[in-house]
Parts: structure tokens; sequence; C-alpha cells
């Protein structure tokens, strides 16, 4: 039986990311000819000439407040705010869309006629899941598309579902008792309740021995407390809009980018490419021609991981979910942003990373900002001072500190305020 899902998972790195490249530069194009959103947005780019990431990374990062302010906008003519290549009789096209979902904001996202449609079965098979199994998926089926999600994950693996979804936690448990399925695909703390009711009621889940989960932190300590309780569960990395972005493997180091997405590591509230181990925003262009997302910023923070994974898959591997990458603050009835930050550091070609820490009681706020250079440039503290009112419109104190005295956390703004 193969370890892999497929042969995309072992291709050489650099096979892959040449692969990647050439169908980059049609997948730009697509976007731009077919949505209004991204014709609007790259109007004027020449897709042929995004051919490499130094090329898609001066185009602009689209992150999920503008698609929603665009949603919003448009809802009356289009509810997909010009970012769907598929619709509906009456919406951009006669058929294409299988269906749409609504998840919270609210957004809408379509569901396109392919298989598979959000790539979630790489992450099942890695999880431990094999034709033949039955997956008890308690993923939400009404509204949101998770559900969906994981179903056609699993059915292209090969498994049978049982369509479970949220709550009803005794009906579950009974299901779980009479159909004995080998998994469980559903968030963590859902997973958690039906193991501890089943101590407490004495109904029988041994059948569980794997699980896949998403849609929440996964931590350590409740890893580990699964295991006691005989099952091995792995973790994935997804969206609504973009489907399985990473997903993690039996080496448990980090999580491996999937085959279908182009990832990039940006510094909050910019599009700038941060280096490999950097902490900051991840941004995804992905090839998907229905919904064809072009460096759309998840808002979530990561970094790359160094090296191969050690179950032999060659793709590059990120660290996992670090927390998230709007980090607006209100300081003085004023919101400060992280792309405020950044353009104030943009101004001083002698700053290097900076962290705003906002202290003090609401209503008596003190904004500092500490920032890293080497030496003591002459006036460089008044200057960044100065770039502070003029970018925020607000007062700042800045503080000097040596290169690597910040903390590799991706926050570029820190609301140390007590609101006791």
């Amino acid at each position: 039986m193969s370890d892999y899902f497929d042969a995309l998972e072992t291709r050489p790195p650099a096979q892959r990311e040449a692969e990647l490249m050439a169908a980059l530069p049609g997948a730009v194009a697509h976007a731009r000819a077919r949505t209004d959103a991204f014709g609007e947005l790259l109007a004027e780019v020449d897709p042929a000439a995004v051919a490499d990431r130094s090329a898609l990374a001066r185009l602009p990062v689209v992150r999920k407040s503008e698609l929603l302010a665009r949603q919003q906008r448009d809802r009356a003519s289009d509810p997909f705010g010009g970012f769907s290549a598929i619709g509906w009789r009456g919406l951009r096209a006669p058929q294409g869309a299988r269906r749409v979902f609504q998840s919270p904001g609210p957004i809408y996202e379509p569901e396109g006629e392919g298989a598979d449609y959000w790539r979630m079965a790489r992450s099942i098979f890695a999880a431990g899941f094999r034709a033949g199994d039955l997956a008890h998926c308690s993923f939400s089926y009404h509204l949101t598309p998770a559900g969906a999600m994981m179903e056609s994950g699993a059915h292209a693996v090969g498994c049978t579902v049982f369509a479970g979804g949220i709550g009803n936690t005794e009906l579950q448990l009974q299901a779980v008792a009479e159909l004995k399925p080998h998994g469980y695909i559903g968030t963590p703390s859902f997973l958690k309740i039906l193991l501890e009711k089943s101590a407490e009621t004495g109904a029988p889940v041994a059948s569980i021995t794997k699980a896949m989960l998403g849609g929440e932190a996964f931590p350590p300590s409740l890893r580990a407390w699964l295991q006691e309780r005989g099952v091995e569960a792995y973790q994935s990395y997804a969206t609504a809009d973009l489907g399985l972005i990473a997903y993690e493997t039996t080496a448990r180091e980090g999580l491996v980018l999937d085959e279908g997405v182009i990832v990039e590591i940006v510094r909050p509230g910019t599009g700038d490419v941060l280096p490999d181990g950097e902490v900051g925003e991840v941004v995804v262009t992905t090839l998907n021609p229905d919904y064809p997302l072009v460096r759309f910023g998840t808002g979530d923070l990561s970094a790359i991981l160094p090296g191969a994974c050690p179950t032999g898959r060659t793709n590059t591997r990120i660290r996992g979910w670090l927390g998230r990458a709007d980090q607006t603050a209100k300081v003085r009835g004023m919101f400060v942003h992280p792309g405020q930050v950044a353009e104030v550091l943009r101004r001083h070609p002698e700053a290097g990373r900076g962290r705003l820490v906002v202290e003090g009681e609401m209503a008596n706020d003190r904004m500092t900002l500490r920032v890293e250079t080497a030496g003591d440039p002459e006036g460089l503290a008044t200057r960044l001072a100065e770039s502070i009112r003029d970018v925020t419109k607000l007062r700042g104190e800045v503080v000097l500190v040596p290169p690597g005295s910040l903390p590799n956390d991706g926050k570029v703004i820190e609301d140390a305020r007590s609101y006791q």
C-alpha cells in the first residue's frame, strides 16, 4: 500500500517549482479575464510576465476583508463580489457552480463541478484513511462548506462517510457504537466531547483509531490525551476560499504544503515576502480556475520550516498556525494598522524590523515603536517619530534596539494595555 496519495508529493523540488511557475501566468491571465475583481486589480499587469516568485510578489495582496467589502458592495448584482469565475443562470454563467455556501461575514463561496474540489483528499490520506474505511464526519453540513469539503476528500480517498454534522452528541455516539467507523473527521473539541461522553456512558468507541482534525487549534496536550485513548490524530490547514493549504504527516514536523497552491509568507500589513523562518502572514495563490484567487491573504501567521519532511514528501513545510496577522488596534480613537507600521519603516532604509507596542489604559494610551537597527544612526529616532505622526496622526515614542532583539512571532502591533 502506497505511503503517498499520488506521485506529486514526491516530485523533485526543482521540478515542482518549475511546474508551478509554468502554470502561474495562465492562472493570472484566467483570473484577470474571467473575474471582474481581478480584471480590475490586475488591469495593468501582463500575465505572461508573472512567471516567477519575484514577479508574483509585485502583485497586490487581496485580504479577506477586501473580499468581504466587495461582496457587500456588489451583493445585489454579484454575491461573490466579482471573484468567482462560475455561477448560475443570471449570474455570470448559465451553469458551473454546483453549490454555494455562506461563511461568517457573511462571505459566499462557490463549489465547482470537479471531484475533491477543495483537494482535501491528500490530508485525509496522510492521516491514515484508506479506501474502504468508514469515516465519521462531524463538520457542519449546514450553510458553511466544511462538511462538504471533508466528505468530497474522503470520497476521493475511497472512504464511505457517515454525515454526522455538528451537535447531537448522543445520537452521534450511538452511530459510532453501531456503525464502528474506522476514523473521525472534525474538530478536536467535538472528538474530545465524544470520547468523554463515551467514558461516562460506556458507549463503545474503540473502532476510532485515527482522526483528521481542523477548524480549531490542536495543542500538544490534546494530541497526547487522544493518543492515550488510542486515537492518532493529525491536523489540516484549509479555508473555505482556498481549500487545502497544508497538512500534517506522520513525521509530526510542521505541515506540508498542498500541491495545488503557491504559498508566500509576507510581512503583516504588506505584500513583502519574508525570508524563510520569519513569521508572517500566509498568502496563497490557488490554481483553481473556478475561484481563481491570486495572492489571497489568509490573515493567519506561520513561517517556512527548513529542511525536508522525513516521510519523503518533498514539498515545503510551514510551522502551522501561529496566530492572526490582523493586529489592528484602536489608539486614542484612531485605528492603527500593521500596514501603517510597515509604511513608517519603509520610509527609513536604516530601519529593520519594527514592533509597535501600545501600553497604558484605554483613553490613556501610549505608543512605542521598537525598531531594530545596526548602530545608532544619527537622528533616526526623531525621524521615525515624525513618520509615526505623519502616517498614523498620533504621537509615538521610538526605541532603537539591536538586530535580532524583537521576537520572531509575526507581531507588528502588540496591544499590551490593561482592559480591566
